[in-house]
């Protein structure tokens, strides 16, 4: 109504100022003035000027434009008139609900005065009653509280006259809790009235007191009784006001006294689970920590006690805590020189740490949980580093085992020892892996901490564990000499000599090494490592990490150089062999021949000793037969035709064109190819070793002077091992050429080199295999029986 009132510019000029309050985008913007000529856009402000817009519309746009711009005008206004259309009604529901809700209220308020000024007069007539009440009780109060005080003088009078008997009845209970409270309780009436009223009292409660001190002296310094008795009674004289901390220092040496029980208990329980079998560790373990716990809480309640008593040793507390986890630590360490499993190991672990975890409620400040950390990566560290060192001595263990016995090994062991080996070595360090993943999936905060240096540790264990195997089986092989660190070791080496046979098994180990074990540490490792994806990044910045790659060339150079040692050894007791042979008769003066000389059994027993030990320990290759080359073909042919030719032969001039023709014939050899490559196979290794020894023999008749029955002697012991040495070897040509070699070297040092007629050599020969096979038939006869 108000704007109908108004005049007509007014009401247009209040409308639009609604609506550009209302659809103005920028509130700055709508109240702001804009210069004359600014833009179309000034149309929705309040400087507005419709002539100026139309002339700067007209000078911009077409006619077309024009039309547009009406069209798009109409209907703007024609949406701002249903939009002004909708806020009006919205805001005359909203005063019609205001209307509405006053009429009510007015409503509501009808009567409400009157049942206040009713209200107002009861209130009135409560208080002029309650006034009357309170006056008329007052006297009576007075004298109540009177009384009230009275008696509670009285009983506090009673109690002082009773107190001597009452300390007399506490020291008899020995309840000195009690006896203590009810001094403590008296002492301000004493103090008060103890020279006049109660003179006699105090005196019977101070004699009284002083036998209660004496009795708390001697509990307090008694081996017998427990750490938490001691500590109340510490409290108990501190409340007598009794100077103790003179006493401190006692106490504290007590106190360090009784922490060796729980430190011993730690190494108890160790020894007590690896002694004990499945059905017994539970009970010891519950046995254990029930009694560990209980000592643990005692300890525990007198460090919270002692900081009540002296509250100045706080440092004293934290220092005896820490030696407490140290000398834990160090009873680990110590036993971990046993062998622990990874299970009691983290049973230690979790001991320890429950018992830093108690501590360290009472004693925040000593900041328990860091230094135990820092104490057990030593502990961890060394028992990952045992671990190993038990791994290399059950390896070295089983090598041990082989013992030289008459020369040679007994049958099988060679294939016992190996097999010890290779199972200790693969299923010693698969346990190792599998102990290590224990202790890294374990959910101790103390390991899961600690969990990356864990995984370094064993990435280095290792790498320094077959570093170390390498150099075990150097110094088992007598390669190098032994160090301090194993003495041990090397006295047991140092009763015997060592055996071939060892080195030949630790050539075969070092290949096991190589191809199989060190791929299945590294797969395995793998394995565990892909579950902590995190873990192991120090090592890789130290160098720490293992490395099978470097491991295995190790380990197939050491293979290499034990094979070859083992080759060198079995020759070496060929050598010997040998250069007794030559070196005892007087060749000058040799006897005919009258049958095999005995060196030959004993070079063929050798040889036999060495396919025995090989036969356990390599496999089997394919047979070479190298006659079938070319230049084995004609180096045979042509060897066998000039020694038919030369035994053919009878009187000396002959024999000695026969020798001419001989070593022309070598000039036109095409080249036997004598020493190759030794492979891991048995037909190698004894063919390498025949080759040497017959090179040796080579060497040795070259050293003497020969006469003709000497000659006719190595005549007689060379053609009979042909057929035995070829049996045993797997190039029959090389084998031929050496042969033929220590006959060409006889003749070139015999004085009359004239060889025995081949009847009677056949004949010698017959009769030392016949010889050998009834031997050989009297040996296998009780054997099958």
């Amino acid at each position: 109504m108000a704007i109908e009132d108004a005049p007509l510019d007014d009401k247009a000029k209040r409308m639009r100022d609604l609506l550009s309050s209302f659809y103005a985008p920028d509130p700055s913007v709508a109240g702001g003035s804009l210069p004359k000529g600014a833009s179309l856009d000034a149309i929705n402000t309040d400087s507005f000027d419709a002539d100026q817009y139309m002339n700067l519309l007209v000078q911009r746009a077409n006619l077309e434009g024009l039309l547009q711009k009406h069209v798009e005008m109409a209907a703007e206004i024609k949406n701002l008139d249903t939009d002004l259309q909708m806020l009006v009604y919205e805001n005359y529901n909203k005063f019609i609900s205001a209307t509405d809700a006053i009429k009510r209220m007015k409503s509501n308020i009808v009567g409400m005065e009157a049942n206040m000024e009713q209200l107002l007069d009861k209130i009135m007539s409560v208080q002029s009653r309650s006034d009357g009440v309170n006056n008329s009780l007052f006297g009576k109060r007075e004298h109540i509280e009177k009384l009230h005080r009275t008696r509670n003088l009285l009983r506090k009078v009673q109690f002082i006259y009773d107190l001597p008997a009452r300390l007399g009845k506490c020291i008899k209970a020995e309840a000195y809790a009690d006896a203590v409270r009810f001094y403590t309780g008296a002492m301000p009436i004493f103090k008060a009235y103890g020279e006049s009223s109660f003179q006699d009292c105090k005196r019977a409660s101070e004699e009284a007191v002083m036998t209660i001190t004496k009795n708390l002296q001697g509990k307090l310094f008694s081996d017998s009784e427990s750490i938490q008795t001691r500590a109340e009674a510490a409290v108990l004289l501190k409340q007598l006001d009794f100077p103790v901390d003179g006493l401190k220092v006692r106490l504290f040496e007590k106190l360090e006294q009784s922490l060796g029980g729980l430190q011993v208990k730690i190494g108890d329980v160790a020894d007590a689970l690896e002694e004990s079998n499945d059905e017994q560790e539970n009970d010891l373990q519950l046995g254990f920590a029930v009694a560990h716990d209980a000592s643990v809480h005692e300890f525990v309640e007198t460090v919270r006690a002692y900081r009540v008593i002296f509250p100045d040793s706080e440092s004293q507390l934290i220092k005896l805590s820490e030696d407490l986890i140290t000398k834990h630590f160090l009873i680990t360490e110590q036993h971990m020189k046993k062998r622990v499993s990874t299970a009691t190991f983290l049973r230690v672990l979790r001991i320890i740490w429950d018992d830093v975890l108690l501590i360290d409620h009472v004693l925040p400040e000593a900041l328990l949980h860091d230094y135990c950390f820092k104490v057990s990566q030593s502990a961890i560290k060394q028992y990952v580093s045992s671990m190993f060192s038990h791994l290399l001595d059950d390896v070295s263990g089983a090598m041990m085992k082989v013992h030289p016995q008459q020369n040679n090994v007994a049958e099988e062991q060679l294939q016992v020892a190996l097999e010890a080996g290779k199972n200790s070595l693969l299923k010693g360090s698969m346990d190792l892996l599998l102990g290590f993943r224990q202790l890294l999936e374990d959910n101790l905060d103390l390991l899961v901490k600690l969990r990356e240096l864990i995984t370094d540790w064993v990435q280095a264990g290792f790498q320094q564990f077959f570093e170390a195997l390498d150099t075990r089986f150097l110094l088992l092989s007598g390669r190098i000499k032994s160090s301090p660190q194993d003495q041990s070791l090397s006295e047991g080496l140092q009763s015997e000599k060592i055996s071939s046979g060892l080195v030949l098994v630790l050539a075969q180990l070092c290949v096991f090494v190589e191809q199989t074990a060190i791929p299945r540490i590294t797969e395995a490792r793998t394995e565990i490592a892909a579950s902590f994806s995190s873990s192991g990044a120090r090592g890789y910045e130290h160098g720490l990490v293992f490395h099978p790659t470097e491991i295995s060339r190790v380990f197939q150079s050491a293979s290499e150089k034990f094979l070859h040692q083992y080759i060198n050894m079995r020759t070496h007791r060929i050598s010997v062999l040998l250069r007794k042979r030559f070196t005892t008769p007087n060749w000058i003066k040799h006897k005919e021949p009258r049958e095999v000389h005995m060196f030959v059994d004993l070079f063929l027993q050798e040889l036999e000793a060495v396919g025995s030990e090989v036969k356990q320990i390599l496999s089997q290759g394919v047979r070479k037969h190298r006659r079938s080359e070319s230049n084995g073909s004609t180096t045979s042919s042509l060897s066998n035709s000039l020694r038919d030719d030369k035994l053919r032969r009878s009187n000396t001039q002959r024999a000695r064109s026969q020798l001419l023709e001989t070593h022309l014939a070598k000039l036109f050899k095409q080249k036997v190819e004598i020493f190759t490559k030794v492979e891991f196979t048995r037909e190698s290794v004894v063919t390498t070793i025949i080759k040497l020894g017959l090179k040796s023999l080579q060497e040795f008749v070259r050293l003497q002077t020969l006469n003709r029955s000497g000659f006719q002697q190595i005549q007689l012991d060379i053609q009979f091992l042909r057929t035995p040495l070829k049996e045993l070897a797997e190039d029959e040509a090389a084998i031929d050429f050496l042969l033929d070699e220590v006959i060409v070297g006889a003749s070139d040092r015999c004085l009359d080199p004239t060889p025995l007629e081949p009847p009677i050599l056949d004949k010698l020969i017959h009769a030392k295999t016949a010889e050998t096979k009834e031997q050989n038939s009297s040996v296998a006869s009780p054997t099958s029986q």
